[in-house]
């Protein structure tokens, strides 16, 4: 299992990893120590990469610091200490301990096609097979195709589904959800939330009002809040991220389609600059392809091992 999961890691990340590794690649045939040009080539690559300016910038302060060692060691050095300083950037605490009260409710958030309705159908799935029973709420409703995509997904992993009527009051509809998920003695609801960034205001008071509802109905509600982001949008990934922020509440990052991008590095960006962990990658369109986040194997298969 733990093979698997480390393939598919590689696989999602493989784009991104050939473009950290092009420059380098020909040091390791040459057999030649690295020299200044050999660094500025790294830099440009993980700018390429979406790593984002600030944690480029400090990692090639480590680099560079580290220039001697590196001098000696060679690649192998290079990717060391470049792995250590993305690890010790990607690793934060978690925050909160998930299923610590029953129903633990998230909130899924992030703009229109992201994958956000994906993510709640996959994450669905992952805690049915830990024998959670979830379910799964459609408070987006002003786009009449989500709540069916997610009645979709809900239908295909058995999972609990409930609706209302289009353009009804999402919090109503996410109240009526949140009691029936406490009579029903369900383990965890999932909501689906609108992603129209282009009414932000709108969206983030609709957002804070669904917070307060669900705070009213279940103590302590949402007591997650999941900022879906998706990777092959790159930097432009990091300025949705930083909208949705100011609205606060944001706990975790769930980054998509990492596996139809060469964008990888904005993972490292987003963690850097919003100061959440990331909880969960998508390297896939299969149900199975929604992986826990661990730092040292993101990192392993961003800069190779």
């Amino acid at each position: 299992m733990a093979e698997s999961f480390m393939d598919r890691f590689r696989k999602g990340l493989e784009r991104t990893r050939d473009i950290l590794n092009a420059d380098v690649e020909d040091l390791v045939r040459g057999r030649r120590p690295l020299k200044p040009e050999d660094l500025d080539a790294m830099e440009e690559g993980l700018i390429a990469a979406d790593l984002g300016l600030p944690a480029t910038q400090q990692a090639m302060e480590v680099l560079r610091a580290r220039s001697a060692d590196i001098w000696t060691g060679g690649v192998e050095a290079m990717r060391r200490l470049l792995r250590d300083e993305i690890r010790s950037i990607l690793t934060r605490p978690a925050g909160v301990v998930p299923f610590t009260t029953r129903p633990w409710v998230v909130f899924v958030v992030g703009v229109n096609g992201v994958g956000k309705t994906t993510t709640i159908g996959k994450l669905a799935a992952a805690w049915k097979s830990e024998g959670r029973t979830t379910l799964v709420c459609a408070a987006d409703t002003f786009r009449a195709a989500a709540a069916e995509q997610l009645a979709v997904w809900a239908q295909r992993t058995g999972a609990p589904f409930h609706r209302g009527a289009e353009g009804t009051d999402p919090s109503a509809v996410l109240t009526d959800a949140l009691r029936i998920a406490r009579s029903k003695g369900h383990d965890a609801v999932l909501v689906d939330t609108a992603g129209r960034l282009h009414t932000k205001g709108n969206l983030m008071a609709e957002l804070a009002k669904m917070a307060r509802v669900a705070g009213r109905e279940i103590p302590g509600a949402p007591h997650e809040t999941l900022l879906v982001l998706d990777a092959t949008l790159g930097s432009n990934a990091l300025n949705q991220g930083r909208e949705f922020a100011k609205a606060g509440g944001v706990t975790g990052l769930v980054v998509t389609k990492l596996d139809g991008t060469a964008k990888g590095g904005v993972a490292v960006a987003v963690v850097r600059e919003l100061g959440v962990p990331i909880r969960y990658v998508g390297v896939g369109e299969a149900v199975e392809d929604l992986l826990p986040f661990d730092p040292a194997a993101y990192t392993d298969a961003l800069i190779g091992s």
